[in-house]
Protein backbone atom coordinates (compact mmCIF):
# COMPACT_ATOMS: atom_id res chain seq x y z
CA UNK A 1 0.00 0.00 0.00
CA UNK A 2 1.35 3.36 -0.92
CA UNK A 3 2.29 5.44 2.06
CA UNK A 4 1.88 9.61 2.18
CA UNK A 5 3.64 12.30 3.76
CA UNK A 6 1.04 12.57 6.22
CA UNK A 7 2.41 16.20 6.96
CA UNK A 8 0.80 17.39 3.97
CA UNK A 9 -2.57 16.21 5.19
CA UNK A 10 -2.38 18.95 7.77
CA UNK A 11 -1.78 21.71 5.63
CA UNK A 12 -5.27 24.00 5.20
CA UNK A 13 -7.75 23.54 2.43
CA UNK A 14 -6.11 25.74 -0.42
CA UNK A 15 -4.03 28.53 -0.41
CA UNK A 16 -4.19 32.10 0.72
CA UNK A 17 -4.10 33.75 -2.80
CA UNK A 18 -5.99 30.61 -4.04
CA UNK A 19 -9.03 32.18 -1.60
CA UNK A 20 -8.76 35.30 -3.39
CA UNK A 21 -8.93 34.45 -6.27
CA UNK A 22 -12.41 32.31 -6.12
CA UNK A 23 -13.92 35.15 -4.36
CA UNK A 24 -12.60 37.84 -7.07
CA UNK A 25 -14.08 35.33 -9.64
CA UNK A 26 -17.40 34.66 -8.12
CA UNK A 27 -17.33 38.08 -8.10
CA UNK A 28 -16.83 38.45 -11.76
CA UNK A 29 -19.38 36.25 -12.82
CA UNK A 30 -22.41 37.74 -10.77
CA UNK A 31 -21.32 40.89 -11.91
CA UNK A 32 -19.60 41.19 -15.57
CA UNK A 33 -19.43 45.12 -15.28
CA UNK A 34 -17.70 45.26 -12.42
CA UNK A 35 -13.98 46.93 -12.78
CA UNK A 36 -11.77 44.97 -10.40
CA UNK A 37 -8.81 46.91 -9.59
CA UNK A 38 -6.21 44.03 -8.17
CA UNK A 39 -4.12 45.52 -5.31
CA UNK A 40 -3.50 42.03 -3.55
CA UNK A 41 -1.22 39.65 -4.94
CA UNK A 42 2.49 41.04 -5.23
CA UNK A 43 2.64 40.63 -8.88
CA UNK A 44 4.57 42.80 -10.69
CA UNK A 45 2.54 44.94 -14.04
CA UNK A 46 5.09 46.51 -16.34
CA UNK A 47 6.93 44.77 -19.00
CA UNK A 48 10.61 43.20 -18.84
CA UNK A 49 13.09 45.62 -19.21
CA UNK A 50 14.41 46.53 -22.73
CA UNK A 51 17.80 45.79 -22.21
CA UNK A 52 16.66 42.21 -20.56
CA UNK A 53 14.35 41.27 -23.87
CA UNK A 54 16.83 42.25 -26.04
CA UNK A 55 19.29 39.66 -24.31
CA UNK A 56 16.93 37.44 -23.76
CA UNK A 57 16.25 37.67 -27.43
CA UNK A 58 19.87 37.49 -28.65
CA UNK A 59 20.83 34.19 -26.32
CA UNK A 60 17.88 32.77 -28.39
CA UNK A 61 19.08 33.25 -31.57
CA UNK A 62 22.56 32.32 -30.28
CA UNK A 63 21.38 28.60 -29.07
CA UNK A 64 19.68 28.14 -32.43
CA UNK A 65 23.40 27.90 -34.31
CA UNK A 66 25.39 24.83 -33.94
CA UNK A 67 28.21 26.81 -31.98
CA UNK A 68 25.90 28.85 -29.99
CA UNK A 69 23.56 25.64 -28.51
CA UNK A 70 23.85 25.06 -24.82
CA UNK A 71 22.68 21.62 -23.39
CA UNK A 72 22.56 21.07 -19.54
CA UNK A 73 24.11 24.85 -17.86
CA UNK A 74 25.91 24.18 -14.66
CA UNK A 75 23.14 23.56 -11.82
CA UNK A 76 24.87 26.17 -9.85
CA UNK A 77 24.11 29.22 -12.49
CA UNK A 78 26.22 30.10 -15.36
CA UNK A 79 29.76 32.01 -14.27
CA UNK A 80 29.06 35.39 -15.93
CA UNK A 81 25.70 36.16 -13.86
CA UNK A 82 27.19 34.83 -10.68
CA UNK A 83 30.13 36.90 -10.85
CA UNK A 84 27.97 39.66 -12.65
CA UNK A 85 26.04 39.14 -9.22
CA UNK A 86 28.72 39.61 -6.81
CA UNK A 87 30.19 42.68 -8.31
CA UNK A 88 26.88 44.86 -8.60
CA UNK A 89 25.59 43.25 -5.70
CA UNK A 90 27.95 42.82 -3.17
CA UNK A 91 31.21 44.48 -4.07
CA UNK A 92 29.74 47.55 -4.55
CA UNK A 93 28.70 47.70 -1.15
CA UNK A 94 31.79 46.56 0.06
CA UNK A 95 30.56 43.69 1.20
CA UNK A 96 32.70 39.86 0.70
CA UNK A 97 30.90 37.65 -1.19
CA UNK A 98 32.30 35.18 -4.00
CA UNK A 99 31.02 33.53 -6.62
CA UNK A 100 30.98 30.15 -5.70
CA UNK A 101 28.97 31.19 -3.07
CA UNK A 102 26.36 32.60 -5.06
CA UNK A 103 23.60 29.97 -6.38
CA UNK A 104 20.92 30.56 -9.53
CA UNK A 105 17.61 29.01 -9.20
CA UNK A 106 13.83 30.03 -10.67
CA UNK A 107 12.74 31.94 -7.55
CA UNK A 108 13.52 32.99 -3.66
CA UNK A 109 10.03 31.30 -3.13
CA UNK A 110 11.19 28.12 -4.30
CA UNK A 111 14.89 28.24 -2.47
CA UNK A 112 13.08 29.55 0.52
CA UNK A 113 11.09 26.34 0.51
CA UNK A 114 13.79 24.09 -0.79
CA UNK A 115 15.74 24.64 2.09
CA UNK A 116 14.13 23.01 4.74
CA UNK A 117 15.46 19.96 2.79
CA UNK A 118 19.44 20.34 3.67
CA UNK A 119 17.56 21.06 7.32
CA UNK A 120 16.81 18.25 9.94
CA UNK A 121 12.81 17.57 10.94
CA UNK A 122 13.70 18.29 14.62
CA UNK A 123 14.92 22.25 14.15
CA UNK A 124 12.97 24.36 16.08
CA UNK A 125 11.59 27.00 13.80
CA UNK A 126 10.94 31.02 14.09
CA UNK A 127 9.16 33.38 11.97
CA UNK A 128 8.04 36.61 12.14
CA UNK A 129 4.30 37.18 12.33
CA UNK A 130 2.21 37.84 10.26
CA UNK A 131 4.55 36.03 7.77
CA UNK A 132 4.88 35.31 4.30
CA UNK A 133 3.02 31.75 4.08
CA UNK A 134 5.98 29.73 2.63
CA UNK A 135 7.88 29.50 5.24
CA UNK A 136 5.69 28.15 7.30
CA UNK A 137 3.80 25.82 4.81
CA UNK A 138 6.82 24.24 3.81
CA UNK A 139 8.08 23.48 7.30
CA UNK A 140 4.35 21.82 7.84
CA UNK A 141 5.34 20.08 4.75
CA UNK A 142 8.65 18.38 6.64
CA UNK A 143 7.09 17.50 9.72
CA UNK A 144 8.77 20.68 11.58
CA UNK A 145 5.36 22.64 12.58
CA UNK A 146 3.46 20.08 14.47
CA UNK A 147 0.07 20.52 15.12
CA UNK A 148 -1.85 23.55 14.30
CA UNK A 149 -4.01 24.63 17.08
CA UNK A 150 -7.86 26.49 17.40
CA UNK A 151 -5.57 30.06 17.31
CA UNK A 152 -4.21 29.25 14.52
CA UNK A 153 -0.54 28.49 15.36
CA UNK A 154 1.41 25.41 14.84
CA UNK A 155 2.94 24.18 18.35
CA UNK A 156 6.02 23.18 17.43
CA UNK A 157 6.48 26.76 15.46
CA UNK A 158 7.78 29.65 17.54
CA UNK A 159 5.90 32.81 15.99
CA UNK A 160 7.44 36.55 16.94
CA UNK A 161 5.17 39.15 16.28
CA UNK A 162 5.06 41.81 14.45
CA UNK A 163 2.28 44.54 15.78
CA UNK A 164 1.62 47.98 16.38
CA UNK A 165 2.73 47.74 20.29
CA UNK A 166 6.17 46.34 19.17
CA UNK A 167 6.64 49.01 16.16
CA UNK A 168 6.35 45.82 14.33
CA UNK A 169 10.19 44.73 15.36
CA UNK A 170 10.02 41.42 16.33
CA UNK A 171 11.21 40.51 19.91
CA UNK A 172 14.15 37.89 20.47
CA UNK A 173 12.61 34.29 20.83
CA UNK A 174 11.46 33.15 24.81
CA UNK A 175 12.52 29.87 23.48
CA UNK A 176 15.23 28.86 21.97
CA UNK A 177 15.20 28.71 18.21
CA UNK A 178 17.49 26.62 16.03
CA UNK A 179 16.19 28.06 12.03
CA UNK A 180 14.82 31.91 12.03
CA UNK A 181 13.07 32.95 8.75
CA UNK A 182 13.70 36.96 8.59
CA UNK A 183 12.43 38.90 5.53
CA UNK A 184 13.16 42.55 4.93
CA UNK A 185 12.36 45.21 3.93
CA UNK A 186 9.43 42.62 5.24
CA UNK A 187 6.73 40.86 3.31
CA UNK A 188 2.84 41.45 4.33
CA UNK A 189 3.91 44.89 6.49
CA UNK A 190 6.25 46.71 4.02
CA UNK A 191 8.46 47.36 7.42
CA UNK A 192 11.97 47.38 7.56
CA UNK A 193 14.71 46.52 10.42
CA UNK A 194 17.67 49.19 10.72
CA UNK A 195 21.51 47.88 11.02
CA UNK A 196 21.47 47.99 14.35
CA UNK A 197 17.96 46.27 14.93
CA UNK A 198 19.54 43.53 12.60
CA UNK A 199 22.50 43.32 14.45
CA UNK A 200 20.63 42.01 17.24
CA UNK A 201 19.67 39.17 15.48
CA UNK A 202 23.03 38.65 14.15
CA UNK A 203 24.36 38.37 17.23
CA UNK A 204 21.27 35.91 18.69
CA UNK A 205 22.36 33.48 16.05
CA UNK A 206 25.90 33.28 16.49
CA UNK A 207 25.64 33.04 20.33
CA UNK A 208 22.74 30.28 19.96
CA UNK A 209 24.63 28.40 16.87
CA UNK A 210 21.17 29.78 14.74
CA UNK A 211 20.85 29.42 11.58
CA UNK A 212 19.16 32.61 9.80
CA UNK A 213 17.55 32.60 6.66
CA UNK A 214 17.47 35.75 5.34
CA UNK A 215 14.57 36.99 2.45
CA UNK A 216 15.73 39.97 0.79
CA UNK A 217 14.06 39.72 -2.29
CA UNK A 218 13.00 43.55 -2.03
CA UNK A 219 16.07 44.94 -1.34
CA UNK A 220 15.69 47.05 -4.29
CA UNK A 221 13.08 48.77 -2.89
CA UNK A 222 14.95 50.35 -0.02
CA UNK A 223 15.11 54.60 0.24
CA UNK A 224 16.02 55.01 3.67
CA UNK A 225 20.14 55.05 4.56
CA UNK A 226 20.00 53.21 7.45
CA UNK A 227 17.84 49.93 6.38
CA UNK A 228 20.90 47.59 5.36
CA UNK A 229 20.37 45.80 1.78
CA UNK A 230 21.88 42.77 2.39
CA UNK A 231 22.24 40.44 6.00
CA UNK A 232 25.75 40.68 5.34
CA UNK A 233 26.12 44.15 5.91
CA UNK A 234 26.04 42.91 9.65
CA UNK A 235 29.67 41.84 10.99
CA UNK A 236 29.49 37.82 11.83
CA UNK A 237 26.26 37.75 9.29
CA UNK A 238 28.45 35.72 7.10
CA UNK A 239 28.65 32.84 10.02
CA UNK A 240 25.19 32.58 10.85
CA UNK A 241 22.56 33.86 7.77
CA UNK A 242 22.09 32.27 4.81
CA UNK A 243 20.37 35.25 1.93
CA UNK A 244 17.87 34.93 -0.55
CA UNK A 245 17.25 37.79 -3.55
CA UNK A 246 15.10 37.69 -6.48
CA UNK A 247 14.78 39.41 -10.03
CA UNK A 248 11.03 38.94 -9.66
CA UNK A 249 10.13 42.28 -7.98
CA UNK A 250 13.23 43.97 -9.15
CA UNK A 251 13.11 43.60 -12.98
CA UNK A 252 9.87 42.05 -13.25
CA UNK A 253 10.86 38.61 -13.61
CA UNK A 254 7.84 37.21 -12.09
CA UNK A 255 7.07 34.62 -14.93
CA UNK A 256 10.90 34.71 -16.45
CA UNK A 257 11.97 32.97 -13.07
CA UNK A 258 15.25 33.75 -12.31
CA UNK A 259 16.39 34.59 -8.21
CA UNK A 260 20.12 33.25 -6.55
CA UNK A 261 20.48 32.56 -3.16
CA UNK A 262 23.75 33.32 -1.11
CA UNK A 263 25.51 30.12 0.86
CA UNK A 264 28.45 31.68 2.46
CA UNK A 265 31.37 28.81 2.29
CA UNK A 266 32.17 29.64 6.05
CA UNK A 267 28.60 28.75 7.34
CA UNK A 268 28.80 25.63 9.31
CA UNK A 269 26.55 23.81 11.46
CA UNK A 270 28.20 21.58 14.15
CA UNK A 271 27.10 17.56 13.17
CA UNK A 272 28.56 15.10 15.62
CA UNK A 273 31.57 17.25 16.65
CA UNK A 274 31.99 17.87 13.11
CA UNK A 275 31.48 21.35 11.28
CA UNK A 276 29.71 20.54 8.22
CA UNK A 277 28.93 23.32 5.64
CA UNK A 278 26.15 24.37 4.47
CA UNK A 279 26.72 25.12 1.30
CA UNK A 280 28.36 21.49 0.35
CA UNK A 281 25.06 20.10 1.34
CA UNK A 282 23.16 22.83 -0.61
CA UNK A 283 25.20 21.71 -3.34
CA UNK A 284 24.64 18.45 -3.33
CA UNK A 285 20.82 19.48 -3.14
CA UNK A 286 20.48 21.37 -6.52
CA UNK A 287 22.68 18.93 -8.49
CA UNK A 288 20.80 16.29 -7.62
CA UNK A 289 17.32 18.15 -7.85
CA UNK A 290 17.46 21.07 -10.29
CA UNK A 291 18.81 21.03 -13.67
CA UNK A 292 19.44 24.70 -13.12
CA UNK A 293 17.86 28.14 -15.09
CA UNK A 294 18.23 28.36 -18.81
CA UNK A 295 21.11 29.79 -20.74
CA UNK A 296 18.63 32.67 -21.90
CA UNK A 297 17.21 33.35 -19.05
CA UNK A 298 20.28 34.28 -17.18
CA UNK A 299 21.75 36.29 -20.12
CA UNK A 300 18.68 38.28 -19.56
CA UNK A 301 18.85 38.35 -15.75
CA UNK A 302 22.94 39.75 -16.72
CA UNK A 303 20.97 42.60 -18.69
CA UNK A 304 19.56 43.90 -15.53
CA UNK A 305 23.02 44.90 -14.04
CA UNK A 306 23.71 47.01 -17.55
CA UNK A 307 23.69 50.81 -17.52
CA UNK A 308 20.50 50.47 -19.73
CA UNK A 309 18.64 47.39 -17.34
CA UNK A 310 19.43 49.84 -14.50
CA UNK A 311 18.12 52.31 -15.79
CA UNK A 312 14.91 51.22 -16.97
CA UNK A 313 15.10 49.47 -13.42
CA UNK A 314 14.94 52.62 -11.04
CA UNK A 315 12.36 53.89 -13.48
CA UNK A 316 10.11 50.69 -12.45
CA UNK A 317 10.81 50.77 -9.11
CA UNK A 318 9.98 54.67 -8.80
CA UNK A 319 6.80 53.65 -10.36
CA UNK A 320 5.80 51.06 -8.13
CA UNK A 321 6.84 53.03 -5.20
CA UNK A 322 4.92 55.85 -6.39
CA UNK A 323 2.03 53.96 -6.43
CA UNK A 324 2.39 52.84 -2.65
CA UNK A 325 2.74 56.34 -1.95
CA UNK A 326 -0.55 57.62 -3.70
CA UNK A 327 -1.90 54.12 -1.44
CA UNK A 328 -0.38 54.92 1.82
CA UNK A 329 -1.40 58.89 1.44
CA UNK A 330 -4.56 58.48 0.30
CA UNK A 331 -5.51 55.65 3.65
CA UNK A 332 -3.65 58.26 5.77
CA UNK A 333 -6.38 60.75 4.58
CA UNK A 334 -9.07 58.98 5.33
CA UNK A 335 -8.16 58.86 9.22
CA UNK A 336 -6.45 54.97 8.74
CA UNK A 337 -3.03 53.72 10.30
CA UNK A 338 -0.93 52.72 7.83
CA UNK A 339 2.92 51.36 7.56
CA UNK A 340 4.81 50.32 4.64
CA UNK A 341 4.86 51.91 1.62
CA UNK A 342 8.94 53.70 2.04
CA UNK A 343 10.96 51.17 1.19
CA UNK A 344 8.80 48.97 0.19
CA UNK A 345 6.01 48.17 -2.48
CA UNK A 346 3.32 47.04 0.18
CA UNK A 347 1.47 49.33 2.20
CA UNK A 348 -0.14 47.58 5.22
CA UNK A 349 -3.32 49.43 7.15
CA UNK A 350 -5.04 48.75 10.20
CA UNK A 351 -8.98 47.76 9.32
CA UNK A 352 -11.26 50.35 10.36
CA UNK A 353 -13.95 50.07 13.26
CA UNK A 354 -13.11 46.91 14.77
CA UNK A 355 -13.56 45.11 11.32
CA UNK A 356 -12.06 41.50 10.49
CA UNK A 357 -9.20 41.53 7.98
CA UNK A 358 -11.40 39.59 5.95
CA UNK A 359 -14.86 41.34 6.49
CA UNK A 360 -12.72 44.40 4.94
CA UNK A 361 -11.55 42.35 2.25
CA UNK A 362 -15.24 41.76 1.46
CA UNK A 363 -16.20 45.48 2.00
CA UNK A 364 -13.17 46.45 -0.75
CA UNK A 365 -13.90 43.61 -2.52
CA UNK A 366 -18.02 44.26 -3.17
CA UNK A 367 -18.93 48.27 -2.07
CA UNK A 368 -15.50 49.32 -4.22
CA UNK A 369 -14.26 46.60 -6.77
CA UNK A 370 -10.97 46.67 -4.83
CA UNK A 371 -8.81 43.38 -4.33
CA UNK A 372 -6.27 43.37 -1.32
CA UNK A 373 -5.55 40.98 0.77
CA UNK A 374 -6.92 40.07 4.54
CA UNK A 375 -3.55 39.93 6.86
CA UNK A 376 -4.85 37.24 8.71
CA UNK A 377 -3.97 35.15 5.48
CA UNK A 378 -0.26 35.99 7.14
CA UNK A 379 -0.73 34.39 10.30
CA UNK A 380 -2.54 35.40 13.51
CA UNK A 381 -0.89 38.40 14.32
CA UNK A 382 -2.36 39.50 10.53
CA UNK A 383 -5.76 39.88 12.14
CA UNK A 384 -7.22 43.23 12.18
CA UNK A 385 -5.02 44.77 8.96
CA UNK A 386 -4.65 44.33 5.27
CA UNK A 387 -2.25 44.71 2.73
CA UNK A 388 -2.57 46.73 -0.19
CA UNK A 389 0.51 46.63 -2.94
CA UNK A 390 1.98 49.06 -5.32
CA UNK A 391 2.56 46.78 -8.03
CA UNK A 392 -0.82 48.49 -9.97
CA UNK A 393 -0.85 50.32 -12.62
CA UNK A 394 -0.52 54.07 -11.60
CA UNK A 395 -3.94 54.73 -13.38
CA UNK A 396 -5.88 52.03 -11.43
CA UNK A 397 -4.61 52.63 -8.17
CA UNK A 398 -5.18 56.68 -8.28
CA UNK A 399 -9.39 55.16 -9.48
CA UNK A 400 -8.66 52.74 -6.39
CA UNK A 401 -7.26 55.69 -3.87
CA UNK A 402 -10.27 57.83 -5.21
CA UNK A 403 -13.00 54.55 -4.63
CA UNK A 404 -11.58 54.72 -1.46
CA UNK A 405 -11.83 58.29 -0.29
CA UNK A 406 -15.65 57.99 -1.32
CA UNK A 407 -16.34 55.35 0.65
Amino acid sequence: MVQLNENYLKLPGSYLFSDIAKKVEALKASRPDAKIIRLGIGDVTRPLPKACVDALRKAAEETGTAEGFRGYGPEQGYAFLRETVVEHDFRARGIDVSADEIFISDGAKSDTGNIGDILGPDNRVAVTDPVYPVYVDTNVMAGRAGTLGADGRWDRLVYLPCVEENGFVPALPSVPADVIYLCYPNNPTGTTLTREQLKVWVDYARENKALILFDAAYEAFITEPDVPHSIYEIEGARECAVEFRSFSKTAGFTGTRCAYTVVPECLKVKVGGEDVALRRLWNRRQTTKFNGVPYIVQRAAEAVYTPEGQKEIAENIARYLGNAKTIREALLGIGLKVWGGVNSPYVWVKTPDGMTSWQFFDHLLYDLNVVGTPGSGFGPSGEGYFRLTGFGSAEQTREACERLKKA
